[in-house]
């Protein structure tokens, strides 16, 4: 059919390590490189959860050099599936907070269970932490710069019904129909020529990825130096601490 599914599988809750990260872009690149494949469908295999976001493991007392390998893989994975030429639809089917919350919003379309119990949102202010340029870029370019200023601000996680009132996501449908449904958003995407939708995207993002690639190397010294305080990793330690207790 020229889609492909990808499923992620990464118990317990898809958090984006670096060996995840890294077999994402593979697999994406695979696909971009593959003329057959003109889609692909994004969602997880795991039960309630699309993408947990970063994995924290990453960020807390590791090496610099760990950081900078970590924080590259991040930003490739983005500047690959924000710029990707393929159709790219995200059936969020659980939470996705933090960086599946990114995942998501870098897709061109967004299907999400209708589950008031799965919530979508850049929630990283409640951690301590700061979206970085690009993450807050993507998000305006989907809600609009007031929606994700406040949202951002309060580091907000808004459940499915909010998220799509508020333009987070496209659509909400029973989870039984998730699938049939981003097949059927699918093939009406697909329906046009290739050629004409890709340099309509690539017009509409060009600017945002622009940025990134210029400032790459700069974007990762801030992630660094911003990683590296003490106060910071206090924090992740903190929350690392509380979802343990969770468990």
């Amino acid at each position: 059919t020229g889609v492909a599914m990808m499923k992620f599988k990464s118990p317990p809750v898809n958090s984006l390590s670096l060996e995840f990260l890294t077999e994402f872009s593979i697999s994406l690149e695979k696909l971009e490189n593959n003329r057959a494949c003109r889609g692909v469908i994004i969602t997880s295999a795991v039960p309630k959860i699309f993408s947990s976001g970063l994995d924290i493991t990453e960020m807390c007392g590791k090496s610099m050099e760990h950081y900078t390998e970590f924080w590259r893989a991040v930003q490739e994975m983005w500047l690959r599936l924000y710029g990707s030429n393929m159709v790219t639809v995200a059936a969020v089917n659980g939470s996705s907070p933090a960086g599946g919350c990114l995942v998501a919003l870098s897709c061109d379309y967004r299907i999400m269970a209708e589950n008031p119990k799965f919530s979508i949102g850049l929630n990283e202010a409640q951690l301590g932490i700061v979206a970085p340029f690009w993450f807050k870029d993507t998000f305006v370019n989907v809600v609009g710069h007031r929606i994700a200023e406040r949202s951002l601000q309060l580091g907000s996680l808004h459940p499915a019904p909010e998220a799509h009132k508020l333009g987070l996501v496209d659509e909400l449908v029973p989870e039984e129909k998730l699938m049939e449904k981003a097949a059927a958003v699918m093939a009406q995407w697909l329906a046009l020529p290739d050629h004409a939708r890709q340099l309509t995207k690539t017009m509409m993002r060009k600017a945002v990825l622009d940025r990134l690639v210029a400032h790459r190397e700069e974007d990762i010294k801030n992630f660094i130096t911003f990683v590296s305080k003490e106060s910071i990793q206090k924090s992740l330690r903190m929350y690392m601490e509380m979802l343990k207790k969770r468990k």
